[in-house]
């Protein structure tokens, strides 16, 4: 898929002042410092599409950007700054939960994890999280280019066996990207541009 236009529409904390087209969603989340923003404007082509920073959390809103005049990429919030508690609705932040539970466009959530690092415990249990409220999701390995391609297996298989010692199934679809080198940029978004053509298709879904 090719991405023609990409424009930033709105920032908010409220799932019910998201924007109402009937149109689908696709949202990108992570814990903070995973490259998220960057990720967003590899994908777009737009060097300053979505803010990057230095600074891990700088996120704080869900932000939706218009793709191609019929589809929103959403820019939500790390989970990794989120205050963690004995409740699921407690340790991420309420509107986050919101947005996955009651958000009806959203289509498929593609949840950043780094792949130099062995399987976090966080990045498990928001994994668990979407499994067990039945969220569509992928995962997307970011960062690839800074470590050797054994150790990409090495580590993809960390989770693979994290997940199915979890009671899992099977292993989710992944994506193994670079926003540096631009690796999985074609991938992913022929991913996405699948999953529209059979919305599409079928005359939407709202």
């Amino acid at each position: 898929m090719k991405i023609n236009t990409a424009e930033f529409i709105i920032s908010n904390s409220e799932v019910s002042k998201c924007p109402k087209e009937p149109i689908p969603e696709y949202a990108f989340i992570g814990r903070s410092n995973v490259g998220k923003s960057s990720l967003i404007n590899m994908l777009t082509g737009r060097n300053s599409l979505a803010k990057t920073s230095g600074k891990p959390g700088k996120t704080q809103l869900i932000n939706h950007f218009k793709i191609n005049e019929n589809w929103f990429l959403v820019d939500l919030p790390g989970y990794g700054y989120a205050r963690v508690s004995k409740s699921t609705k407690e340790t991420f932040q309420k509107f986050i939960t919101d947005y996955f539970e009651k958000r009806e466009q959203m289509v498929c959530a593609f949840v950043l994890i780094d792949i130099r690092l062995e399987a976090q415990k966080i990045d498990l249990e928001f994994l668990t999280y979407l499994g067990t409220t039945e969220v569509p999701f992928c995962i997307v390995f970011t960062k690839a280019d800074k470590i050797s391609k054994g150790k990409i297996d090495q580590n993809v298989a960390a989770y693979r066996k994290a997940l199915l010692a979890n009671n899992w199934e099977e292993m989710p679809q992944y994506f193994v990207t670079s926003s540096t080198e631009g690796t999985g940029r074609d991938t992913l978004l022929d991913y996405i541009g699948e999953v529209n053509q059979g919305i599409f298709d079928n005359q939407g879904f709202i």
